[in-house]
């Protein structure tokens, strides 16, 4: 188990992948890229979902700017009653984009005799909803083959904290109100010029597994005054170097990953560069691995 990978100072270890990535940060991290596959990106062609038609026309750039708006990734679009009868639900408090269509009306005024009835088209407007705010379904997947080996070591001791893990997404983000961490499929994962398919895979779920830690019924992690409405992106700190500790305990990798440091410095931004936020949040990061690790070696039986 990880208590064992980190048992020997484990606060040492923890302050020294902290400086170094505090280092990357300075030093100029780059940007940060989603490492999962670029061809579920939010300027992905809208279609029906229950037709599997593309749509048309000034449809098109009104769904892909409300994809890019509201960070939609996936492409598939469909109205409240065809999501309906694919067996899905839309989420309750989700608001539709709006559509246009034209209906076609028959008439039978100034027609000649023999003549079949005249008809025009009649725009009409229509709300659809993407794939992210529905539940119950899942998009087809083309076959792929996956660059993400997975850690055994590591898929054990997610399981041992009792983390429900559910696969098939298209972003990584830990639910609160369903208590559960969504993640993209590991096909789906590509990795960045800076790390592997697998290294990617690992981070993101252990990051996940770190929001997973601060849950009211668990650690309860808050910030208080001192971050106000920033609180969102230290907890993102926090995450992100909860994973990169991780990563070091499981052997993923043997120096913090680039990766790390320029999500890091993405969230830096709201908290005016504060570089000394990290060691704070290092701190939390801590004290949430160190809680994960007694939590699984709890449900397997084995003291930490």
């Amino acid at each position: 188990m990880a208590s064992a990978v980190l048992s020997e100072s484990k606060s040492d270890v923890f302050k020294v992948v902290t400086r170094k990535i505090v280092a990357a940060v300075e030093a100029g991290a780059g940007e940060f890229r989603m490492p999962w596959h670029a061809g579920l990106q939010s300027s992905a062609f809208p279609v029906n979902a229950a037709t599997a038609a593309p749509y048309r026309g000034v449809n098109v750039l009104a769904l892909w700017m409300d994809a890019a708006i509201k960070r939609y990734i996936s492409g598939y679009w469909a109205s409240y009653l065809q999501w309906k009868g694919l067996g899905a639900q839309v989420r309750n408090g989700e608001h539709g984009s709006l559509i246009i269509f034209y209906k076609k009306i028959e008439r039978e005024d100034d027609k000649e005799e023999g003549e079949s009835n005249s008809a025009r088209f009649v725009a009409r407007a229509s709300y659809v909803f993407n794939a992210e705010q529905v539940e119950g379904w899942q998009p087809p997947v083309p076959e792929r083959h996956s660059l993400v080996e997975i850690n055994e070591q590591v898929a054990a001791f997610v399981s041992a904290t009792g983390a429900d893990v559910r696969h098939g997404v298209h972003m990584a983000k830990y639910r609160h109100d369903l208590d559960c961490i969504e993640i993209p499929s590991p096909d789906l994962f590509i990795g960045s010029a800076t790390s592997s398919a697998t290294e990617a895979y690992h981070a993101v779920l252990l990051h996940e597994l770190v929001h997973f830690s601060g849950a009211p019924h668990r650690l309860d992690r808050t910030f208080g005054r001192r971050f106000g409405d920033r609180a969102y992106a230290f907890e993102e700190l926090v995450a992100e170097l909860g994973a990169a500790f991780l990563c070091s305990a499981f052997g993923i990798v043997n120096e913090p990953r680039p990766d790390h440091a320029a999500y890091v410095a993405s969230w830096l931004e709201l908290l005016d560069g504060d570089t000394k936020a990290i060691f704070t949040a290092g701190s939390k990061a801590q004290e949430a691995v160190e809680y994960l690790m007694n939590l699984a070696a709890a449900h397997a039986g084995d003291p930490p």
